[in-house]
């Protein structure tokens, strides 16, 4: 199949945002983009389907619609649509193994800057074989770049900056998947890659715990080394994106929803590993899913 981003639509706003999202990072990549919708037949229909339309009908028109905006709103996208009878979770894993990437909407928490993922985005994102990034309601080309002069949209001057990447880095379990993904969306962008690695002390009430505050300048030293080290073959293949590191010691999550809120977007990793209640999601990605403002990619890794 052709290569392309993927995209989960259901009608909703987040959806759509979701969509929109995925239809710009198809042009950045020069691919196409495919809208997938996947719809159970229930006995009561969502108050969003009219009563005069079957549930197959309000589907398919809701797909023609979706990919009608997302044709005039991105000149030149080739746009390919997928409407199936199906388990939503099924259909959408179903889909990230053929696509370079999915794309799924999240509710926006009310007042709150973040993310409240359902049941299927959540399971989706815990056990999809290719990347996935969740978008929040309202997301808009707007965001992904710097304010324009004079209140211009980015949409009227492309060359507007884009804010950067961040990147969360746990230097004891580097992946070649997840940095590479985060230099290869900076590179995309024209925009500097913010590395964040945080790490925490020995507990406060181990006796090792002086010797190591003691010595905190060198446990510092220690693992900035670690994350120069980690990124040095990854500045020499990607050698036009400007890199910073911030290494600190601190709560991981803490750190990366504080500089997500500048940022068009932050990239976690996901351990692939089974347990005997299945596959999950890291504590790490669990909370900036639920808390960062940006999108968030979700990159699966061994």
């Amino acid at each position: 199949m052709l290569r392309h981003v993927a995209a989960g639509i259901d009608g909703s706003p987040e959806g759509l945002a979701a969509a929109h999202w995925a239809a710009r990072e198809a042009m950045r990549r020069g691919t196409a983009l495919r809208l997938v919708h996947a719809w159970e037949w229930q006995p009561r229909p969502a108050p969003s389907v009219p009563a005069d339309m079957s549930q197959r009908s309000w589907a398919e028109d809701m797909m023609a619609q979706a990919s009608d905006s997302m044709r005039a709103a991105h000149f030149g996208l080739q746009v390919i649509s997928h409407s199936v009878a199906d388990a939503p979770v099924g259909a959408l894993l179903a889909a990230a193994e053929e696509a370079d990437l999915l794309v799924l909407g999240s509710h926006g928490i009310s007042g709150v800057a973040g993310f409240l993922t359902g049941s299927v985005s959540q399971r989706v994102v815990a056990r999809s074989p290719r990347p996935v990034v969740l978008v929040r309601a309202g997301e808009c080309t707007a965001d992904e770049h710097f304010s324009a002069v004079d209140g211009i949209s980015p949409d009227e001057i492309p060359e507007t900056p884009y804010r950067e990447v961040v990147l969360g880095l746990d230097t004891a379990r580097p992946c070649d998947e997840l940095i590479e993904f985060a230099f290869d969306a900076a590179r995309r962008r024209a925009t500097p890659l913010r590395v964040i690695h945080a790490f925490s002390p020995p507990p406060a009430f181990a006796a090792v715990d002086r010797l190591a505050r003691a010595n905190g300048p060198e446990l510092l030293a220690e693992h900035e080394r670690a994350v120069v080290a980690t990124l040095r073959p990854w500045c020499e293949k990607f050698p036009e994106v400007a890199v910073t590191e911030t290494v600190t010691e601190a709560r991981a999550a803490g750190e990366l929803i504080h500089a997500s809120a500048g940022a068009a977007l932050l990239v976690v990793g996901r351990r692939v590993r089974e347990t005997r209640l299945g596959t999950h999601l890291g504590s790490v990605a669990h909370a900036v899913l639920h808390h960062a403002p940006c999108p968030v990619a979700v990159v699966p890794h061994a």
